[in-house]
């Protein structure tokens, strides 16, 4: 009799999102567009959501941004992958976190409430997640064109 207990496990894992932090190339200073959430957690936060099934990444990055600002984008880079198991009050989620690019009128759509548009030097205060740090890491990938460095916790 063939053993099933490798075939039939399936790993409890964290949920996988995604965000798009979207440069608007046709407004000087290439300023971002943030969403104010509909759904807790509430506050400011970089457009994105959750993967569905049979995704890859970029594909949801991309899909994430349409759905929540109407706007088609371009990635350019992946700035880093944030997983603190505290960074999502609703539980374990891990982000892919994009940089990208779009041209346009963004919109607010889907689960964004409002939305707006801001250069790094007047952020919201209310930011969702860990969405504080995700933008000062971005901050540090447009002054030095570094990605996220490793944040690997002391044991």
């Amino acid at each position: 009799m063939p053993d099933n207990r490798a075939t039939n496990y399936k790993p409890r894992t964290p949920l996988l999102a995604v965000d798009a932090i979207i440069e608007l190339l046709d407004q000087p200073g290439r300023p971002i567009v943030l969403i104010e959430r509909k759904n807790p957690p509430y506050g400011w936060a970089i457009p994105g959501g959750f993967m569905d099934v049979g995704e890859r990444l970029e594909t949801a990055a991309i899909r994430e941004a349409k759905e929540e600002v109407c706007l088609d984008v371009t990635l350019t880079a992946l700035l880093g992958m944030y997983s603190d198991p505290k960074r999502d009050d609703r539980g374990h989620t891990v982000t892919a976190v994009y940089v990208a690019e779009a041209k346009g009128q963004p919109q607010a759509a889907d689960d964004a409430k409002n939305l707006a548009v801001f250069n790094l030097d007047n952020l919201p205060d209310e930011l969702a997640f860990d969405h504080k740090q995700v933008l000062e890491d971005y901050r540090q990938f447009r002054e030095t064109g570094q990605v996220a460095s490793l944040n690997v916790p002391k044991l």
